[in-house]
């Protein structure tokens, strides 16, 4: 028995999966050390049988194909940057906790990167990574990246003129959600601190350093709790903003 298998669908195939194994290697938790690398060629396979539809007219010479290529891992680096950066802003609302709460000498391994990071980083990396998947989230991301072969067939050209808007606005956006999940506690630990330090000064007897560290951590655990329930709501905006950024990169609306 001999199988056949026409050109072009063979190379729009490999084309698009191309372009989503380049976004997987730069995307959390897709991107981390904990996932080999087969996984993701794997799972870029499989997901380019559903872009196959979205595949546009594909010139089969070396050339052409070869630019094509280097095309698509360009635009899949690009969107995949981009939702890295926005998804990324959880861990940045951790990694403020611990500059301000004092965890910033301690250190903890992210079983995710397989680095070494400050211990609320860490812990709201994790936190994110799953709330994306309980919530579904990773649906909607993954489905955003498939939409955008509609928006940005094979073998087109992206239209680069709209980038610069899309990537300012995610690190704009990445900024504002980090200070918005940590900025009541930073100004609750702040004035903890200022309060310790008056009391230091007025009561020096009382040896208010000895009793400030416990203080806060006991004040950083507190106020993280009650910060949880902020969380849901942040990654599905982040999620939502993510398949936005990507839609408008490849060029929709």
């Amino acid at each position: 028995m001999t199988l056949t298998v026409a050109g072009a669908p063979l190379v729009a195939y490999l084309l698009a999966s191309l372009r989503i194994v380049a976004w997987l290697a730069l995307v959390p938790p897709f991107s981390g050390k904990a996932v080999p690398m087969m996984g993701k060629v794997v799972l870029s396979l499989g997901l380019a049988f559903a872009a196959i539809p979205g595949a546009g007219t594909i010139p089969l010479g070396t050339a052409d194909v070869l630019l094509n290529a280097a095309t698509q891992v360009l635009i899949g680096a690009a969107m995949g940057f981009v939702t890295q950066l926005l998804l990324a802003a959880v861990a940045a609302a951790g990694s403020l906790i611990d500059v301000f709460g004092g965890f910033a000498l301690a250190q903890g391994f992210d079983p995710l990167s397989m680095n070494n990071t400050t211990v609320f980083g860490t812990f709201h990396q994790l936190i994110a990574t799953a709330l994306l998947f309980v919530s579904g989230g990773y649906l909607l991301v993954i489905g955003g990246l498939l939409r955008t072969f509609h928006f940005l067939p094979l073998g087109t050209t992206p239209r680069w003129g709209g980038a610069e808007d899309v990537l300012v606005t995610a690190f704009r956006m990445f900024f504002v959600t980090a200070v918005q999940i940590a900025l009541p506690m930073i100004a609750v630990l702040f004035l903890a601190d200022l309060g310790l330090a008056l009391l230091t000064k007025v009561a020096p007897q009382l040896n208010a350093i000895s009793v400030m560290f416990p203080a806060k951590i006991g004040l950083t655990l507190l106020l993280l709790g009650l910060s949880l329930p902020v969380l849901p709501q942040a990654v599905s905006r982040l999620a939502d903003l993510a398949t936005q950024a990507m839609a408008r990169l490849a060029g929709a609306g």
